[in-house]
């Protein structure tokens, strides 16, 4: 069952109606487990901004949609996999503000659910290439390409760039740094964690839990960090162990959680990035990572396919 709120906007037609922030509410809950250890744990609803251009998508979007029609691009040119959150919502923002959008997707052309609605309900071409023309594609530095005589807007893989981390800054306000002892996010880009970095002045233990595996996130987060301000911040780290074998993985004890988790909470979980997260941080809790007291605010950062 979706939140109140959330059902009652895709009861009226969400394209009608932009994002809204003042949405996204904190929230506490409360379980077993927390009482045993005495710890507190609080969510940051990002999801409830919108129902398709949903948490740190439309963080991720929001400057750069903003720079894309300072300019007068015809449209934007993205990347992602068959799975893609980011595909989701750039094609949703797409028919939101009614500009034509291009996705370059990764790996074989089929369709499922997310594709089908970037296609068929946002009107999102799609164009299928292999995974080392991807690779080339991916890593080419232009910002705009023209085709067709059009001219798009280039946004990375993830919508990660510096616009992006810029909007996912903001995600939090310098006294959430001072309540919560440790704030946890997702991990897929590094954008959204950059940013939270970015935004914590160093206060607060701020944790990534990845959802990919193989990846040198202390190099790529640092980077991205590093580029984007001049502060040297050492209050983060990224744990890989609930990727749950990769990208897009997962199994029937993360399918039993995310179950679980809804029907206690009322919170609507996603297999690809919260569901990782929010296991991962009760899995912690149960193996006394988090000491005694401590109060934690968990990033909801959306991912919902409610369609």
């Amino acid at each position: 069952m979706l939140d109140l709120l959330l059902e009652s906007m895709i009861n009226i037609n969400p394209f009608f109606y932009q994002p809204d922030e003042s949405n996204a509410d904190i929230v506490t809950i409360d379980s077993e487990i927390l009482k045993l250890k005495n710890i507190t744990f609080s969510i940051k609803r990002e999801y409830l901004i919108h129902p398709y251009i949903s948490g740190n998508k439309w963080r991720k979007l929001k400057y750069n949609i903003a720079y894309f029609k300072e300019k007068n691009f015809d449209g934007i040119l993205t990347f992602g996999g068959a799975f893609s959150n980011h595909i989701f919502a750039t094609a949703a923002a797409g028919k939101c503000y009614n500009f034509e959008t291009i996705g370059i997707i990764r790996g074989e052309n089929v369709l499922n659910e997310t594709l089908d609605f970037a296609k068929n309900v946002c009107g999102m071409q799609l164009q299928f290439v292999s995974r080392e023309d991807y690779r080339n594609l991916r890593n080419s530095k232009i910002d705009c390409c023209i085709e067709n005589s059009k001219k798009y807007y280039i946004l990375p893989e993830g919508g990660t760039n510096a616009l992006a981390i810029q909007g996912c800054s903001e995600i939090l306000n310098k006294n959430d740094f001072h309540k919560y002892s440790h704030i946890c996010t997702c991990v897929g880009t590094g954008g959204t964690l950059a940013g939270i970095i970015q935004a914590s002045e160093n206060q607060s233990n701020i944790i990534g839990f990845s959802s990919l595996k193989g990846i040198d996130w202390k190099t790529d987060i640092g980077t991205l960090v590093e580029n984007s301000t001049s502060k040297n911040y050492n209050n983060w780290s990224v744990n890989s162990d609930y990727t749950f074998g990769g990208y897009a993985k997962k199994n029937s004890i993360l399918d039993t959680f995310i179950l679980n988790f809804e029907k206690n909470h009322g919170i609507p979980l996603e297999f690809v990035y919260t569901g990782k997260l929010f296991y991962g941080i009760f899995d912690l809790i149960e193996k006394d990572y988090f000491p005694p007291q401590s109060h934690i605010l968990a990033i909801h950062t959306g991912g919902l396919r409610p369609i």
